[in-house]
């Protein structure tokens, strides 16, 4: 007969912690029944690990559950953002590729928006990239048209993405063609964001090229969140996609240029 060799506790956590980060990035939101019933383990372990988890900004505690969903003062993980929203955001990611040109300097910001802009790049020929989002990096390091320039500072595992100011600095030396940003929230007047750390960075980046753009899918519009990040007239483009409010597109159109994409 042949003996398994038991796992370490700390691989058995792991793999339990895993779990938990799939099923809740799958659904949204689980409740602590629910997490139970899926690893197995007792309430006090799965505390536990929740404590953890949202600890590292992986997950949010609730009274009675977790979310990865994004709330006005908290944003979903880089992990939950790739799964949302994404025919909308390769909507925009082609719209906005109209804008770019070979030969261009382009910043990208750390959101799954711009990430798939990164992606329609290499369609454009020579360019160069400036971005803080390991994804991105990883995506056009291959890429032998395009030179790639990465912001350092301090890694967020929540974001992945790298951040502080030592990123700050960095992107304060640099001086792009076009800046390309989202974010978690807009009004007609105002763009939004649940982290002041994030916020710093995307003002930054936003100063940083010559114009800049900012991409929006629908269900970002017409709500706020905890910090203001820039009003919409700072950006010299806004495209987002329908549906959206008549009102709101009048009222965001007399402050810059705003375009609608359909994401069908």
């Amino acid at each position: 007969m042949v003996r398994m060799t038991p796992q370490p506790a700390r691989a058995t956590r792991q793999k339990r912690q895993q779990m938990i980060i799939d099923h809740v990035l799958e659904h949204g939101d689980a409740t602590m029944t629910e997490l139970v019933a899926l690893t197995g383990v007792s309430v006090m372990t799965v505390h536990r690990d929740i404590a953890e988890l949202s600890g590292q900004g992986i997950l949010r505690k609730y009274h009675g559950g977790v979310s990865a969903q994004p709330s006005t003062v908290f944003e979903s993980s880089s992990d939950f953002r790739l799964h949302a929203a994404t025919q909308d955001k390769q909507a925009l990611a082609r719209a906005a590729l109209a804008f770019i040109s070979p030969g261009m300097s382009l910043m990208l910001d750390d959101s799954t928006t711009a990430l798939s802009l990164a992606r329609m790049l290499p369609e454009v020929g020579p360019l160069t990239v400036v971005t803080n989002y390991r994804l991105i990096l990883e995506e056009l390091r291959s890429v032998e048209d395009i030179r790639l320039i990465c912001i350092g500072g301090e890694y967020s595992r929540t974001h992945d993405s790298w951040l502080g100011l030592p990123a700050l600095e960095m992107i304060s030396s640099f001086s792009v063609d076009l800046s390309v940003l989202s974010t978690s929230a807009m009004t007609a007047g105002m763009t939004y964001h649940q982290e002041q750390e994030i916020i710093t960075v995307k003002r930054a980046m936003r100063k940083a090229g010559a114009k800049s753009m900012l991409l929006m899918d629908h269900s970002k519009v017409g709500r706020s969140a905890l910090h203001r990040l820039e009003p919409v007239d700072s950006f010299d483009h806004v495209l987002l996609t329908g549906p959206a409010d008549e009102e709101l597109l009048t009222a965001m159109g007399k402050l810059t240029d705003v375009r609608t994409i359909d994401a069908d």
